[in-house]
């Protein structure tokens, strides 16, 4: 096996040998270069989110904080401003040489729900080293919204890799040469930055703000919900808007993204320094995604401690291009249900369109 990002057909071979436990993979579980993780039959609220720590069980751990036990089967809902621990239906043993990074589905991170895959023995937050031999739980703090669940939604995805597998600039600016990855300019400075779109079209609007206070969001129901019951639309006529603390947005890069079928990549942080604010809670970006079709990031924004202004072609920002180990045998939007292939600004798969 190569050096890389390993692709469905290789996930699939993984659980065939042992390395994945769980029953039978839903058709559509198994991503490009990812696999879709299932909630289990239970949630524990808990009053605070903790990392086991390194040699310690969660398990043993779940009496320090645990206040209550929320059964999933028939739906429960998960309330605004409260964390809970989920087990979850896949468990772990990987090899010494696979090591794993987990991050929230698309669809999670634009409802603002906190999704994070915490381990025994974990010492950080959806890192998974190699050799890892045991259970995964999520930890999920819905933000904005409260949500009705059940047992095997899926709202985080795992990805594994072999090795080193990120692209240096060097890399990168080779691959861009060869395969454009952006629509222009490509701005490479660790990874290929990305710049919010803050000029309004024939509508105006550049964006969605969370509503404060709103119903709970069903996740089995898709195109079903009234995007005012939930957003307040954003326009702005001098291409720049105030970002309040606390607010959730919904926003949109001003690049068109590809990313060609050799490849992943998954959106990080710009720099701290240029302001006080968050840009993805999602950032899996599988093969295929905007190749041949043109597709720009969705912006999952959260600003802290103070006002922001916020202005057109600001970088907010870059993709981590990684190599995979083999090309995958479906791409993104090749068959597979791919609800973000050649999207704009673009809310979660569970609103109606404006």
């Amino acid at each position: 096996m190569s050096d890389g990002v390993l692709a469905c057909q290789q996930i699939e071979a993984l659980a065939d040998a042992g390395g994945i436990s769980a029953t039978a993979f839903d058709a559509d579980q198994v991503q490009p270069a990812s696999l879709d993780l299932r909630l289990g039959d239970v949630a524990y609220r808990v009053r605070a989110s903790f990392l086991p720590g390194e040699g310690r069980r969660l398990e043993d751990r779940l009496g320090e904080f645990e206040m209550h036990r929320v059964p999933l089967a028939g739906g429960a809902v998960l309330e605004k401003g409260c964390v809970y621990l989920v087990p979850l239906q896949e468990s772990l043993s990987l090899p010494a040489d696979i090591s794993a990074v987990a991050n929230a589905k698309s669809s999670t991170g634009r409802l603002d729900l906190l999704t994070r895959t915490v381990t025994d023995g974990g010492v950080e937050f959806d890192r998974i080293p190699g050799g890892y031999d045991g259970p995964l739980y999520a930890e999920i703090c819905p933000r904005s919204f409260s949500v009705l669940v059940r047992p095997g939604m899926r709202l985080n995805q795992i990805r594994f890799r072999r090795g080193e597998a990120r692209l240096d600039d060097e890399a990168l600016r080779d691959l861009h040469g060869r395969t454009p990855l952006v629509d222009g300019t490509a701005l490479i400075d660790d990874g290929l930055g990305f710049s919010v779109d803050l000029s309004s079209g024939e509508s105006g609007l550049v964006g969605w703000r969370a509503k404060p206070h709103s119903g709970v969001i069903d996740l089995e129901r898709i195109g079903h919900y009234d995007p005012s019951d939930f957003w307040e639309p954003i326009r702005t006529g001098d291409r720049r808007i105030i970002l309040d603390p606390g607010a959730f947005y919904i926003l949109v890069s001003r690049e068109a993204v590809t990313i060609p079928p050799d490849y992943a990549a998954e959106m990080a942080p710009y720099l701290a320094m240029v302001g006080e604010f968050r840009v993805h809670y999602a950032g899996f970006f599988d093969p295929g995604f905007g190749h041949g079709t043109p597709a720009r990031g969705v912006l999952e924004v959260r600003c802290h401690e103070a006002p922001f202004a916020l202005e057109h072609g600001q970088v907010v920002g870059r993709l981590l291009y990684e190599r995979m180990s083999e090309a995958p045998a479906t791409l993104y939007g090749a068959g597979i249900a791919s609800n973000y292939q050649g999207q704009g600004l673009k809310l979660s798969k569970h609103f109606k369109a404006p």
